[in-house]
């Protein structure tokens, strides 16, 4: 899957293409049943699939802070996309130029002349260009006057519920990731490198590996039971996400202790696999409280992969 970041690095040999755009946070089941059309319509036209995303995404441009929780960063979306048949896609930064863009320069523009597009297929919520000018009924006119395809997908439902990233942020805050792993069609994970962290895992003897999540706000805090990938094995594990208000830290952060396991890995970039919520994160009268605490989840983070794996293996 090729990867285009801007407008302006587009090719003469990126012009015809089946085309979706959206933020697709999460990459659920609701955003592959539109990607299955999508690819579809490329078999069908015998021309490449492209996705249109932002980054940052247009409400976290607007509302910063305030923004819901995303669930995947740039790097895990395009890690699922990867699993997907998508051909291209192409990342614009959303910044005061992109927000002032006309409905119109977006069709006459992009979409035609730079990238020449046969069929655009978008959610039933969809928006663009200035103030969001733009929606489904200027699409299709704009497709009867230039000759592409355009169709919107309906709604995804399970279990008589939307499914949607909303929905998903939802489940995760309750902790269902079983749920979640069926809306999303996969375990819900964090990926991230290594960083130098403040080594007050190793002063408590338990040593972990810090990764910041690069995003405005994560879709998960407090104490989880986990499964790591990007070593040499799967490893289990605790992981902890939040601001550490025991040592009084300020910026969120993933820290997971990897259980059966040394060396050192910074730098390397793991995938860390929730499986069960232990407890929310909480304050302790010292590091020696916080110290007993951090061994009581790690025991029962051990109990819960345990009932897991014995799970899996049909006993």
């Amino acid at each position: 899957m090729e990867i285009i970041h801007g407008i302006y690095s587009l090719k003469p040999e990126h012009k015809g293409c089946v085309l979706t755009i959206g933020n697709f946070d999460g990459v659920h089941h609701g955003h592959r049943m539109l990607l299955d059309h999508l690819f579809a319509k490329s078999k069908e036209l015998g021309v490449p699939s492209m996705l249109l995303t932002f980054e940052p995404q247009p409400r976290e441009y607007f509302a910063g802070e305030k923004v819901p929780a995303r669930l995947t960063r740039f790097r895990e979306k395009i890690t699922l996309l990867c699993r997907t048949e998508l051909d291209r896609v192409l990342c614009v930064p959303f910044n005061e130029g992109i927000r002032n863009t006309t409905a119109e320069w977006v069709i006459e523009e992009l979409l035609t002349r730079r990238l020449g597009i046969r069929y655009i297929v978008v959610g039933d919520d969809f928006r663009f260009g200035k103030d969001q000018q733009g929606d489904y009924d200027l699409l299709k006119a704009a497709g009867d006057r230039h000759g592409f395809g355009v169709s919107h997908m309906g709604t995804l439902t399970f279990e008589h519920e939307r499914v949607s990233s909303s929905r998903i942020r939802e489940v995760l805050a309750e902790g269902d990731f079983a749920l979640a792993e069926k809306l999303l069609g996969h375990p819900y994970f964090i990926m991230g490198r290594v960083v130098y962290g403040r080594q007050l895992g190793s002063q408590l003897g338990v040593p972990t590996a810090n990764i910041r999540l690069q995003r405005y706000r994560a879709a998960l805090e407090g104490v989880y039971a986990v499964q790591v990938e990007g070593l040499d094995r799967v490893y289990d594990g605790v992981a902890n996400i939040g601001v550490r208000p025991t040592v009084d830290g300020r910026e969120p952060l993933l820290e997971v202790h990897l259980f059966d396991f040394s060396g050192d890995i910074y730098g390397s970039l793991l995938s860390v696999r929730f499986v069960a919520k232990i407890r929310d994160e909480q304050k302790f009268d010292g590091l020696e409280a916080l110290k007993a605490q951090i061994h009581r989840d790690m025991e029962d983070a051990r109990r819960i992969l345990g009932a897991a794996a014995t799970e899996s293996d049909g006993g």
